[in-house]
């Protein structure tokens, strides 16, 4: 059995945005934006494991077609995300018309990853059993986004994790934002917050802060990220997840903390001037360290 570097597991899900100028179908998800992203690092072993309907099996080409190693585990539907916006962009009504099903341990007893990155989108898509099963393989990386949502007759409401103090014990690496760790934690605070999540069992604490950069502890320093000012920002869709895959990327290398995370930031800025997912190479990554404007 091939051993990856790191095995990104999630659905690609199809995304419905409806403006008041037009409604556009679009794939999307962590698992797309993860491996679109780190599919132009040709120097590390990357693979996908995903479940989609047979609707979204053209994705899974495309992605195959680009150079993405990816296992397409059959579900009965993809996820299918309806996203309205009124004229104030801030103002969104999401719903979710179709759910994939959640993936299972015996699915994955073949993949073998030295870090495994949960691309939860919906807060049962991978059990407590699968994180457990996967931290005997390799190091659990996971967005608490998904876990933070759940969806009722079609509608996403946000709920706690249910089994977070257990599962956090598994978990090497966790990604959070002011909003998701305040949930988990009860504590608006970051320092305080990544404190209480390390106490909790997670390793690597990341709490991005949007414009002002993000946070990293490990148990015994806190590494402050700046955030590189982007020249114009188009599309913020998928930058947490750039910046999660940058990061582990960088980790699963050997590259440390501080490094890793400034790494991550630029990936993000990148991404967020242009639409669709990160596209720029590592060159691009290293000049934007070295000549965007820091902000904390």
């Amino acid at each position: 059995m091939k051993k990856h570097q790191l095995c990104c597991i999630g659905h690609i899900t199809l995304d419905k945005v409806v403006t008041p100028q037009s409604t556009v179908y679009m794939p999307g998800g962590t698992a797309f934006y993860c491996s679109h992203a780190i599919r132009h690092f040709n120097d590390i072993d990357y693979t996908l494991v995903t479940a989609v309907g047979a609707t979204e099996m053209n994705v899974v080409k495309q992605l195959r077609k680009v150079g993405i190693d990816v296992t397409a585990l059959p579900s009965r539907h993809s996820v299918y995300f309806e996203n309205i916006y009124g004229t104030n962009p801030d103002d969104r009504t999401q719903r979710v018309l179709a759910k994939a099903d959640p993936f299972t341990a015996s699915q994955l007893r073949e993949i073998d990853a030295e870090i495994y990155h949960l691309g939860s989108l919906l807060a049962d898509d991978f059990s407590l059993e699968v994180i457990k099963e996967l931290s005997l393989k390799g190091l659990i990386a996971v967005d608490s986004q998904g876990y933070l949502r759940e969806v009722r007759d079609t509608h996403v409401y946000p709920t706690d994790w249910t089994d977070k103090r257990e599962a956090l014990r598994y978990i090497h690496f966790l990604k959070v934002n002011e909003h998701e760790m305040e949930v988990l934690t009860g504590l608006s605070d970051p320092h305080e917050a990544a404190r209480r999540l390390h106490e909790w069992g997670v390793k690597e604490v990341l709490v991005t802060l949007g414009s002002m950069g993000s946070l990293i502890f490990n148990g015994t320093d806190f590494f402050r990220i700046p955030a590189y000012k982007p020249a114009q920002v188009v599309d913020a869709t998928g930058c947490g997840d750039t910046y999660t895959i940058g990061y582990l990327y960088q980790r699963v290398s050997g590259i440390g903390i501080e490094e890793a995370g400034r790494f991550a930031a630029a990936m993000s800025t990148l991404k967020i001037e242009k639409s669709g997912p990160f596209n720029g190479n590592k060159e691009d990554v290293v000049h934007c360290i070295e000549t965007a404007e820091e902000m904390f």
